[in-house]
């Protein structure tokens, strides 16, 4: 392997995301893909346990077949290219309102324990620390999507019991919350990490620990989670990518551009 990204065996921790990611989407969903690791995660799945996934992409296209080369943003033309549909952002998201996306890909700075979201800033919202770039459709997809698949980097400071700001709703204050302010369906599904894959309790909506890499633990997991994590039951070792899942990866991005 080339790079100096730390590796888990044979294979890198984004490239473990992305075999995550693409486990969390299901044959014949219409899935909102999002830029970078989901966009590799599309295409695995499409190459493996999901044919027959639609994928809906942010500057208004939508894809029945991945780009045949690795993007690196959007707008490149290998996805404009042999699109099923070319249209606007603002047509995408009145497909997400009707309730057409089966699951949805954001990424964050800050999720707290209810799955909330923050891309607006850190610390007081009238002096902050740290502006960042705001919600962009993430709110959008958060709020409309009948599923939500969160990918970030682990990290305790990434990790507060209570984001600054909310930027894209999870399960607020957890419990009945989003039904109670009118969201009608959805919430965070899974949260992908360079550490684990955490869930959602069904009734109370806090986060969990479901899995962790292979050469961490559940203590380094919540040990770099800002609240005492709850661990579930069945938690275990993430089930490592295949050998199958690995040349797929590599065979998309050859150079490791966005997974090592």
């Amino acid at each position: 392997m080339s790079g100096n990204a730390p590796s888990v065996g044979d294979y890198t921790p984004q490239e473990l995301m992305v075999v995550c990611a693409a486990r969390a989407i299901r044959d014949g969903e219409v899935v909102f893909v999002g830029m970078r690791l989901p966009l590799i995660a599309f295409a695995l799945a499409k190459r493996t346990h999901a044919p027959n996934a639609v994928g809906l992409f942010e500057n208004g296209l939508v894809r029945d077949t991945p780009a045949r080369e690795l993007l690196l943003t959007m707008g490149d033309a290998p996805n404009i290219l042999g699109a099923e549909w070319a249209t606007r952002t603002g047509a995408l998201m009145g497909l997400l309102a009707q309730g057409w996306a089966s699951l949805g890909f954001v990424g964050a700075a800050e999720v707290d324990r209810y799955g909330n979201l923050n891309t607006s800033y850190i610390g007081d919202r009238h002096h902050p620390q740290t502006k960042l770039p705001g919600s962009g459709g993430a709110a959008d997809i958060a709020s409309l999507s009948q599923r939500l698949a969160i990918i970030m980097s682990h990290e305790r400071k990434r990790f507060p019991e209570r984001v600054s700001y909310i930027t894209s709703p999870g399960y607020g204050k957890g419990g009945a919350w989003r039904r109670e302010v009118g969201l009608p369906r959805g919430g965070p599904h899974v949260v992908i990490t360079t550490l684990a894959v955490l869930g959602f309790a069904s009734d109370t909506h806090e986060m969990e620990l479901q899995s962790w890499r292979p050469d961490s633990s559940a203590e380094e997991v919540r040990a770099q989670t800002g609240w005492d994590l709850r661990v579930a039951p069945d938690a275990r070792e993430t089930i490592p990518p295949t050998a199958d899942e690995l040349r797929i990866i590599r065979e998309i991005d050859p150079d490791g551009f966005w997974t090592r």
